[in-house]
């Protein structure tokens, strides 16, 4: 190919300018993968296989990416009271006044410490913050949002004894991406994570509470993609989310639930019962069908009546893989 000097200067120098870019772009996408990779890989390797309590299926531990740094999971066991403050009977966190509530979770933190002295035990408290409702209210969707101000009350509480904030969504016959997305204001401070529930998802226009709801992968995906959108903005460390599950249908495709390095995804087995049953349900909805990491959830109420006991950390702890989240209604 034959050019005259000052073309060949020319394109010489546009190759330059091209190189340059490239090698920019490359510099680029190393920075990026050395920031998603600086936390220590090996010791959350074996982090992870300890979760898994010698696990020989090949299910745990699940094989996902690296979570950026500052990753509550899975360096802290979070032990959280749940509920809604407008209500005494949907669970411990509404039910109780707030020094004995706050008093009666730090006992929690501390049983379950003293049973595994391996991992850091830290509170949590996971409000109810989107309810559904069995009237459609004003916008028909069977949803209610709850005021902004019991949300700040609840960060209050958090804040006194350095706990986590989950804020949980029962979508009714709306969507995980508008009701997420309705929280994002407070979904951008550090501590303060999510939590989606299917069993008041009604995708067939059934009022809820007269069906149990559903999920699919695609559902989860979009509060995933909020998620991680936030942390990317605001330069945070990962966000938890919690998908309550207690039956086969309330999750479909679960081997499509994307995993990211932004949102840490935790599958909670959410059934009240006997211990047979409960440990059936964990095994066969969160143990064959493994995502990321595992939770329980304990009901002070209906997991101790009918001549029932409700699991004490000890037992739970023999579980494969061990949940790291444990729930307390």
């Amino acid at each position: 190919m034959l050019f005259c000097v000052s073309s060949c200067n020319k394109v010489k120098s546009q190759g330059s300018i091209i190189d340059n870019g490239k090698k920019d772009t490359v510099k680029s996408n190393l920075t990026e993968e050395k920031k998603i990779s600086t936390i220590d890989t090996v010791d959350y390797n074996k982090r992870m296989l300890a979760l898994s309590n010698n696990d020989t299926t090949g299910f745990w531990p699940v094989k996902t990416p690296y979570p950026l740094p500052g990753a509550v999971l899975p360096y802290n066991r979070i032990v959280a009271f749940y509920g809604n403050l407008y209500s005494k009977r949907m669970g411990i966190l509404g039910e109780l006044p707030k020094d004995e509530m706050l008093k009666k979770l730090q006992n929690e933190v501390a049983n379950w410490q003293a049973a595994d002295t391996t991992l850091k035990v830290i509170p949590a408290l996971h409000y109810i913050a989107i309810t559904a409702q069995t009237l459609p209210g004003k916008a028909k969707l069977h949803r209610l949002r709850m005021p902004f101000k019991q949300i700040d009350t609840v960060i209050k509480w958090a804040k006194s004894i350095d706990a986590l904030v989950f804020l949980d969504i029962q979508v009714g016959h709306s969507n995980v991406k508008d009701e997420v997305t309705s929280l994002e204001t407070y979904l951008k401070l550090p501590n303060v994570h999510l939590g989606i529930d299917p069993e008041f998802s009604l995708k067939n226009g059934h009022i809820p509470g007269t069906k149990i709801g559903t999920f699919d992968a695609d559902d989860i995906n979009d509060a995933i993609n909020i998620l991680a959108n936030l942390v990317k903005k605001n330069n945070l460390p990962p966000k938890v989310l919690v998908v309550h599950r207690f039956t086969q249908g309330m999750v479909t495709n679960y081997k499509n639930i994307k995993i990211v390095p932004e949102v840490q995804v935790v599958m909670d087995m959410d059934g009240f019962g006997d211990k047979i049953l409960k440990r059936s349900t964990y095994l066969r909805y969160i143990y064959r069908e493994p995502v990321q990491f595992t939770g329980f959830k304990l009901f002070y109420k209906n997991d101790n009546k009918n001549n029932w006991e409700m699991y004490k950390p000890e037992e739970l702890l023999k579980f494969t893989p061990k949940p790291i989240y444990i729930q307390y209604q």
